[in-house]
């Protein structure tokens, strides 16, 4: 009998390799039963190459790769039975209902007349959309559209449901209702790989998280863990610094982050920084704020995740 506290999945020296390009580079990490696991990292990180692999879509170069205790290369049609995936591409048929969306796509899982009718209403009254139900997709909003592909990747009731940025291109209501339906699962202790571009996001959603670039994983630990070891309570934000602010803040031996229209700074004394910048420039626009994983991420990466 498989231990129920062993890794959802496990993977060791994970490794994948398109010709000479190294996609993911050697990569070690589990994920645990029942947590909300994080994947960040800019276009380009290797996030999507290590969902595949995840989803058995192809295997790796190298590596050891497991999930529910099975290896991904030998047991791929049991392990897709047992996850539920919601892709970033729409992919609902725009010749059904709503309800029918999810009716049919549960023949899939052998799940066909009245149980696959109620598992179906189960699931619209888990997302709000029952009073959608006879409608048809193209009257749904952004919002609703993506809610109805995370509760047809649950109609299987999955033991790992994977959400690939679930929330790309919605409106900040429909992120909040798409976020709720989220803390749900997790309270029902469903186990969850979440991808995401928003760092407010996965500092409300994660219990772990790891950041990658370049196919490497540059950091792994809770939200509060990451911004503890890397930034600080507090940082500086400086939008557009003058020549004068930078020299200034060289003088002080002070080292900072950029983008294109500001720099980030987290010192040890924050507050008395500020005030002193502020007095030495009075014109200058900047603030003092609490540190976020935003800045850890442009710490650890050198560029922000939108970029």
């Amino acid at each position: 009998m498989r231990d129920v506290n062993a890794p959802v999945v496990r993977a060791r020296n994970l490794t994948k390799r398109y010709g000479p390009f190294l996609a993911v580079d050697h990569i070690d990490f589990d994920i645990r039963p029942g947590e909300c696991f994080g994947l960040l990292g800019p276009n380009g990180a290797g996030k999507s190459t290590t969902i595949k692999m995840l989803h058995c879509f192809f295997p790796p170069s190298e590596g050891e790769l497991s999930l529910f205790g099975l290896p991904a290369e030998t047991h791929a049609r049991e392990i897709k039975a047992r996850m539920g995936v919601c892709g970033q591409e729409p992919s609902l048929d725009p010749d059904l209902s709503v309800l029918q969306n999810l009716v049919v796509f549960a023949r899939y899982f052998n799940n066909t007349g009245r149980e696959a009718r109620r598992r179906a209403e189960q699931l619209l009254a888990f997302i709000s959309l029952s009073h959608k139900k006879n409608a048809p997709i193209v009257s749904l909003s952004g919002g609703m559209k993506r809610r109805l592909q995370i509760a047809r990747a649950l109609l299987s009731d999955p033991q790992l449901v994977i959400l690939d940025e679930p929330t790309t291109g919605l409106d900040p209501q429909s992120r909040h209702q798409v976020w709720d339906r989220i803390s749900h699962l997790k309270m029902e202790g469903k186990t969850i790989l979440l991808t995401t571009h928003y760092m407010d996001e996965a500092e409300t959603l994660c219990d772990r998280l790891l950041i990658m670039d370049h196919g490497k994983i540059l950091e792994e630990g809770t939200p509060p863990e990451l911004i503890a070891r890397h930034v600080g309570g507090w940082v500086i934000e400086i939008v557009h610094p003058t020549l004068e602010v930078r020299a200034w803040l060289s003088e002080r031996g002070l080292a900072f982050e950029e983008t294109s229209a500001r720099a980030v700074l987290h010192p040890p004394d924050a507050e008395a920084l500020f005030h002193a910048l502020r007095q030495r420039f009075p014109g200058c626009s900047c603030s003092l704020r609490r540190a976020t994983l935003e800045d850890v991420f442009l710490k650890l990466t050198g560029r922000e995740l939108r970029e």
